[in-house]
């Protein structure tokens, strides 16, 4: 799941516009990929603060996420979809072009008519354990942007052509004297564009539209809870020539009503009777299907006479599989002992009997116990009885 946005600014949810502003630009600084030598930390930290900045400084969406989470501002996508958007033109905003020369020109190094990387998307995905056991192939609906085709991704209506903004000279942003400083803003005329143009009575001039993309999603053996599938090239469509952005999916395994799961040890608790617990024997235990198991989802289990609730038997091999790997975990059953219940009278008779011929050898822990608690309960008598004889002096 996505991180609370809060979180990731570092500020309290009360925080007003200010010091919100004054919180990003700190982390922004520290983590522009310019500053990092671009690595793909850096620039995941730097999507990451952008995407919760992105969100919080607009109040409708800051409203919208502080009742419903990350689905009211992305509808249930999982966080990664609209905070992608639009982050080097939050980073010129905040810091305006005196920061922008430190990075190279405008933030990030986008000429306002150049092509553009599409944004990354994530969608979480819930599989079974299954799954996550054998593998699985699963269909997925990912909504995202496309190349509009009535204008072939130019925004304008067909059969015209884009001009040049009069304002800012295809610049895309213009900037204003404000005493010792100018102040760099995107124009108003062309909305950063640089161009003028008849929109596109499909996309309204933006060049794409949202559609929702079907996906085969393949899914190894092994995965855990918390992994991360990226699918290059799956994300939200460029503009103007860009690549397409990539797409993220992190997988969560639904808990499983027999078995837990402890790194590739699946863990099983199996019911066994009290007479098989006594003198041993062998019972079934179930595990996951796969070819390791020969198509059975039962193992034997051998029970050694004498056991006691909490006695593990280890089955190799019966685990999980290592992703992208031969090793497989172990089975591990937990025996639970169960005490008959509904007696009939004969066989109370006979529990009586079995009863009245254990001796003290046939239940060393409770003989251990009793021990014990004889030596407990002497010294705790032989406490008060001191204290009595102080009182009476």
């Amino acid at each position: 799941m996505a991180r609370d946005y809060y979180e990731v600014l570092g500020v309290e949810r009360s925080i007003d516009a200010a010091g919100l502003k004054s919180a990003y630009r700190k982390l922004a600084m520290e983590h522009h990929p310019d500053r990092n030598g671009g690595s793909d930390e850096s620039m995941a930290r730097f999507k990451e603060i952008s995407e919760a900045y992105g969100v919080l400084s607009d109040d409708q969406k800051r409203a919208a996420y502080d009742r419903f989470g990350h689905a009211g501002v992305n509808g249930g996508g999982g966080g990664g979809q609209q905070g992608f958007h639009d982050i080097n033109d939050i980073f010129s905003q905040v810091f305006g072009d005196a920061f922008g020369d430190v990075f190279g020109g405008r933030a990030g190094g986008r000429q306002p008519n150049g092509p553009r990387r599409g944004s990354d998307l994530r969608y979480d995905l819930e599989i079974t354990l299954e799954q996550a056991y054998k593998g699985a192939e699963v269909d997925v609906s990912i909504p995202a942007t496309a190349t509009c085709d009535n204008c072939e991704g130019s925004g304008a209506k067909p059969g015209t052509k884009p001009k040049g903004c009069g304002t800012c000279g295809g610049a895309g942003r213009v900037r204003q004297a404000n005493g010792f400083f100018q102040v760099e803003r995107t124009c108003p005329t062309c909305g950063g564009n640089g161009q003028i143009l008849d929109p596109c009575s499909v996309c309204h001039g933006h060049g794409q539209v949202r559609k929702t993309r079907k996906l085969n999603l393949k899914v190894p053996a092994g995965v855990d809870d918390g992994s991360r599938i990226r699918l290059t090239g799956e994300g939200d469509a460029g503009t103007r020539g860009g690549p397409r952005g990539d797409l993220y999916v992190f997988l969560s395994v639904q808990t499983h009503e027999l078995f837990e799961r402890d790194n590739l040890d699946l863990l099983v608790t199996v019911p066994v009777s009290m007479t098989v617990a006594a003198l041993g024997g062998e019972i079934e235990a179930p595990c996951l299907v796969s070819e390791a198991c020969d198509g059975q989802c039962k193992a034997p289990v051998s029970v050694p006479a004498g056991a006691q609730t909490g006695k593990t038997v280890r089955i190799k091999g019966k685990g999980m599989p290592h992703l992208n790997g031969k090793h497989r975990g172990d089975l591990v059953v937990e025996l639970f002992v169960e005490t008959p219940t509904d007696l009939t009278p004969r066989q109370r008779e006979l529990m009586q009997e079995l009863a009245q011929s254990f001796g003290d050898s046939q239940n060393p822990r409770n003989s251990s116990f009793a021990g014990k608690a004889k030596r407990f309960w002497a010294d705790i008598l032989g406490a008060e009885a001191d204290s009595g004889k102080e009182n009476v002096q």
